[in-house]
């Protein structure tokens, strides 16, 4: 049902003049309600639209259609995109993308979706913005209580690697590459704020920080907090789980700390996993090296909305400098469901054209981590209308990951919003 009513939408917006008729890849996020049905779900989504013949996908505890989300309950979103073939490509395990391609494809940017449990995931994602010529990647981690599948169809399976694949995949990396000629912005918003100082790290082990600025890390957490550990732990130790880690790579200049008072994109949040006693340490939920710099913060719904706007306003200003108002609509999609629950569509990422002065947005992609959406911004679909507000009634897609991929980085607690437009 969920999925004849998302035909039944993008069949409607096919047919309209200010859509693109015949497009070829076609991106789809469900729920993990769906997990068990995805062979099924993308099988059927194939078979009724024979001209989309490359898919890319995958799971989420949550997705997110236009200015809707739909969290914790059945549901699915497609796009369809109109893009010259020789402008992207589908790669996964079977089928992976190439350094120097013999088809002559070179990858400007790609998205990328990743299981968590992969290992050593942090040097994959290096290693493939290396077969980028911007180095720079987006997307996120898939997000089940269920299967972490992933969706990946080159050329319905008649591209070289493809083979006799489903399509549907667990663990390791897929995702869509594109070429030059498809244009896009992208950006990180944060959506904690620190706590207290910057500081640097001066010894550490591991992932356990051993000193900030020559003092013991404890110590300077426990001063932060305004906590101590003596007598009963248990009101320090409730702080200390509510706090989080923002740290920077040594030699990086944590500008965007230093000038607003928030986190800029190059940090990248880290729960607190434990608290060495012996050693006055704290254990993060990542390798720390002497020279980064490290924040602690907490999840703020104030700095969240107001970094949230920030990023839509960057992006506006840099399509039209000259006029920050929402551009006209660049297509909408509309909401429906089974009687089980709500089943969303969205428009292909092609609209109207667009005036000279201006680039207009053809659709857009929102990663948003697990841990936000509407309970967080306060209300049921609350982030996806700033984002509305802010770009216009464009078509978009997302799902809420379970980490989010921005530059060649894993963040948590953030969004990855990018847009594709005109040329």
């Amino acid at each position: 049902m969920a999925a004849a009513l998302v035909l039944a939408q993008l069949r409607a917006q096919m047919a309209l003049p200010a859509y693109a008729a015949s497009p070829t890849l076609g991106l789809l996020y469900i729920t993990d309600h769906y997990a068990s049905d995805a062979s099924e779900l993308l099988d059927h989504l194939a078979g009724e639209l024979p001209e989309v013949t490359d898919w890319s996908g995958t799971v989420g505890v949550g997705v997110s259609a236009n200015n809707a989300e739909y969290f914790d309950e059945p549901a699915l979103t497609v796009m369809l995109l109109d893009i010259p073939p020789d402008q992207y490509r589908v790669f996964s395990g079977v089928a992976p993308l190439p350094r120097h391609p013999a088809s002559g494809f070179v990858a400007q940017t790609a998205l990328v979706h990743a299981d968590g449990h992969t290992p050593d995931l942090a040097e994959l994602l290096q290693e493939m913005a290396g077969r980028t010529e911007t180095g720079y990647l987006f997307g996120g981690l898939s997000a089940s209580r269920t299967a972490n599948v992933q969706f990946a169809v080159g050329g319905n399976g008649n591209m070289a690697g493809q083979g006799a694949a489903t399509g549907v995949f667990d663990g390791g990396l897929s995702g869509v590459a594109f070429g030059p000629r498809v244009p896009l912005l992208s950006r990180v918003t944060q959506g904690c704020q620190p706590m207290g100082a910057l500081h640097t790290i001066t010894a550490a082990n591991d992932n356990v920080v051993l000193e900030l600025d020559h003092e013991p890390a404890l110590d300077v957490l426990l001063d932060t907090l305004q906590v101590t550990l003596d007598g009963d732990p248990q009101p320090a130790l409730r702080r200390v789980r509510a706090t989080l880690a923002g740290l920077v790579d040594a030699g990086s200049q944590p500008m965007g700390r230093q000038r607003t008072g928030h986190f800029g994109t190059d940090t990248r949040v880290r729960h607190i996993v434990g608290l060495d006693g012996a050693r006055r340490g704290v254990a993060l939920a990542d390798q720390v090296q002497p020279g980064m710099h490290l924040a602690f913060c907490q999840r703020n719904v104030a700095a969240a909305r107001a970094d949230l706007m920030r990023i839509c306003a960057e992006i506006r200003e840099e399509l039209s400098p000259q006029d920050m108002e929402p551009a006209p609509a660049a297509g909408g999609g509309a909401q429906a469901g089974s009687t089980a629950a709500p089943a969303p569509g969205t428009s292909t990422a092609s609209g109207p054209a667009a005036p000279a002065a201006e680039r207009t947005i053809r659709g857009a992609i929102y990663v948003s981590c697990s841990g936000r959406g509407g309970p967080h911004f306060g209300g049921p679909s609350a982030e996806l209308q700033i984002v509305r507000h802010a770009l216009g009634d464009v078509p978009l897609v997302g799902f809420f990951a379970g980490g989010e991929i921005a530059h060649q980085q894993l963040y948590g607690y953030t969004g990855v919003l990018t847009v594709f437009t005109d040329a």
